[in-house]
Formats: structure tokens, sequence, C-alpha cells
């Protein structure tokens, strides 16, 4: 794991950051592919876990919630538009293109399996010492979890910063094919923008240590 603020950890689940989740106290958010349960839960280590959020439902992140949330009798909490699809497991259905070859692959071998929800997320709670920002767009109910006092913001995948490709560091917006409606995830780049983050966990590549860089790509989107 690696110390991103206080009391919040970065767990790559893939090389060079590709997937991430993060432990903030002993709340884990977001759980990568199906396939990473033991990766999780051994960076974890003896640290206490009580509670799983998801930013968002799609199976880059709920992959191995259901696993996690059996084994330690934890609960479940989704962003309230999120959890009809969390509990179904209907993720493809979200989607631009349900029959997508890429979606295809990940339905076949990163999607978890559903789980009941036990808490629905909305603007204005808080999970353990981080606020819920609704930030609709990539998904229906995705969400954000921001922390004013020192500006950290775990920002699922209203914004990217690796090239998927090269697998540098790189700002971006989420691939299309996965995001319903881009329009409306540009509007939650410029909500979270005007947070003024100091620290910007992303759900794909490193953290960024600079609000103007999120500001200035905010500026440049539709």
């Amino acid at each position: 794991m690696i110390q991103i603020a206080n009391d919040v950890f970065q767990i790559s689940v893939m090389p060079r950051q590709l997937i991430n989740a993060y432990l903030v106290g002993s709340t884990l958010i977001d759980a990568g592919i199906k396939t990473s349960g033991g990766t999780i839960l051994r960076q974890i280590g003896n640290r206490p876990l009580t509670a799983h959020a998801l930013t968002h439902a799609h199976s880059d992140h709920q992959g191995a919630s259901a696993e996690i949330c059996k084994k330690l009798g934890i609960p479940y909490c989704v962003g309230a538009k999120d959890v009809p699809v969390a509990e179904s497991g209907r993720i493809a259905e979200t989607m631009p293109n349900p029959h997508h070859p890429v979606l295809a692959f990940e339905q076949k071998y990163w999607e978890g399996p559903s789980h009941p929800v036990d808490r629905a997320l909305r603007e204005g709670d808080k999970v353990e010492d981080f606020v819920i920002i609704e930030t609709p767009g990539h998904s229906a109910g995705h969400i954000c979890f921001w922390r004013e006092r020192d500006g950290v913001l775990i920002a699922g995948d209203v914004l990217r910063n690796v090239n998927f490709f090269t697998t540098m560091p790189e700002l971006g917006e989420p691939p299309s094919i996965f995001t319903p409606d881009p329009q409306e995830n540009r509007k939650s780049i410029k909500k979270i923008a005007a947070l003024k983050p100091q620290v910007v966990c992303f759900g794909h590549g490193p953290a960024l240590r600079d609000p103007q860089k999120i500001f200035e790509f905010a500026k440049r989107t539709g």
C-alpha cells in the first residue's frame, strides 16, 4: 500500500496503478476486479476493516466486493442511484454499447457477483471523515469522497490519471464506451475542480497533488 495522506492508503490491484482501491480509516473504497480479493486483503494485512464502499458499480471497482463483504461480514455501501446495478449485477445494460467486445471481456474476466447493499450513499453523507459528493455521468450513481480539512478527494472515475495505451500518467476523461452520459460527467469534473482539491486519488493512475492541473483540465472540457 502507498500512503497518500493521513489515514488514506492506495491499494494497487494491477501494475503501474492501472486499477486502484483505497483504505480510508477502516473502510475499503472500491475492490478492483473479481480476482483482486486476495491482493487487497494481503495489502491491508492486520488493519481493521469495518465497511466497504464503492465510487461506482462498474466491474473494475466492484469485482471483489461480494467476496470481501461476505468473508469479513462488513456492510456494503453504494451511491444511491447505483444500488439497483450493484444488487442486480446488470452492469452491461447501463453502458452506451452493451455488446462492445471490451465490455464482454470485462464481464467474463473482471465482473464480480452482485451483493445486497446495506447503505445507500447520498450527497452530504459521511464515510469515516469524508463527505459524499454526487458526481454522475460515468455511472448514474457515481460518488466521490471529499475531506475538506486537508483537501483529499477520492475521485473514482470522474477523471483518470493514466493513458491506458502507454500506461504513463495523463489526465483524461473516462473512456466513452463505459460512460453513459459524458456531458453529465463533464459537469461532475467541474464540480470537483471547484472544490480545489489538494490531493486527487483516481480509480486509474497515480494520485495528483496539483490542483491547478485539475482546474485547467475542467476549463478545457465542454
